[in-house]
């Protein structure tokens, strides 16, 4: 979903303090199962008195710290308001902010302890609770199953999902759409071992899909709107009746059990953009626009058929997030079941 969409884009960042962070297994299972892209993370050094005479330090202010992504557009747009800012002193608390490529980096600064607060497709979490990641979902945005698609050239004989048999289909390993591709397939009678997987990332999808190296594309927007208005890219299915694609606002377990006030202040804040950007399409295309270097015309169409929300984590929701880790275990993208149950915030 958006989690890759930055590995299409340039970006210029190094943060060397996290490299010197603990790290869990995270970063071996992404390597084998998606790859890794360089982290960014905001950190800074702890500093203790060695003075046993000198008097207890004051109490320091919660920081609350928030990965983001640009192509995320809540909490990129929240980033540029100072609403949440605000919020937060009122209870003694600060914001910073960390930019990450894809949400798969992301979770594994959440998971060295680096960020506290983030957001991702429905891939991402699953691949850190694997990996044993303390990260809890915490709301989820229903995006939108209309926003992501397998696609073909305009003049391909290929008229349906059955016809990809033997067939090369480029997708982002661990996506959302490798998961569609899964169900899709199993809709038409077909297995997963009937195509030719092409993992590849959004940038290098493209020029394979544009120069006919592969037949078909599981893709997601917005490079779904702009492979649709610059190569002509014709929807053979999208995920309605197949997969949600919804996206997950996940936080760190210790940051929910320590700061929940914090949280409820982040997620209320969110929500107030989520409202705004429901409203007002044009409006998020532009901001988004320079921010992804893509063309309005295309975001304008991604964002209105996308839907906006901050909800509370049901059974149903959980449920399908469940399908998807058993999937990506049985197809072995992770090494074992997990229960997605396991890690959802209860706001008691």
């Amino acid at each position: 979903m958006l989690d890759a969409l930055q590995q299409w884009l340039p970006f210029h960042w190094v943060r060397r303090c996290f490299q010197a962070l603990p790290r869990r297994p995270f970063a071996l299972l992404f390597a084998v199962g998606l790859g890794l892209s360089f982290i960014t993370a905001a950190c800074s050094p702890n500093s203790t008195s060695n003075s046993t005479t000198a008097p207890a330090a004051p109490t320091q202010s919660v920081q609350v710290r928030i990965g983001y992504q640009k192509a995320a557009t809540i909490l990129n747009v929240l980033r540029t308001r100072e609403d949440l800012a605000k919020t937060l002193a009122d209870s003694g608390a600060t914001v910073s902010w960390s930019e990450f490529p894809a949400g798969q980096p992301m979770l594994e600064a959440l998971n060295a302890g680096s960020i506290d607060f983030g957001y991702t497709g429905e891939a991402p979490p699953i691949f850190a609770q694997a990996a044993g990641a303390p990260l809890l979902y915490v709301a989820y945005d229903p995006w939108s199953p209309k926003a992501e698609a397998i696609v073909v050239p305009k003049d391909s004989p290929i008229q349906s999902v059955a016809d990809l048999k033997g067939k090369k289909v480029a997708v982002a390993k661990g996506s959302n759409t490798n998961y569609l591709l899964v169900a899709a397939l199993e809709k038409a009678g077909l297995k997963f071992s009937d195509i030719e997987p092409a993992y590849l990332p959004p940038a290098d999808a493209r020029v394979a899909f544009e120069g006919r190296q592969v037949d078909a594309w599981a893709i997601w927007d917005p490079f779904l709107a702009v492979a649709e208005s610059a190569a002509g890219a014709r929807i053979i299915t999208d995920a309605t009746g197949l997969a949600p694609n919804r996206g997950y606002y996940l936080a760190a377990k210790s940051f929910v059990e320590q700061h929940p006030e914090q949280l409820k202040a982040v997620l209320n804040s969110v929500k107030q953009v989520s409202d705004w950007a429901a409203k007002k399409p044009t409006d998020v295309a532009k901001f988004l626009a320079p921010e992804l270097k893509i063309d309005p015309a295309p975001l304008e169409k991604a964002e209105k058929r996308r839907e906006y929300g901050v909800l509370p984590i049901t059974d149903d929701v959980i449920n399908d997030q469940q399908k998807i880790a058993d999937t990506f275990q049985k197809i072995g993208l992770i090494p074992k079941e997990i229960n997605v149950r396991e890690v959802v915030w209860t706001d008691k």
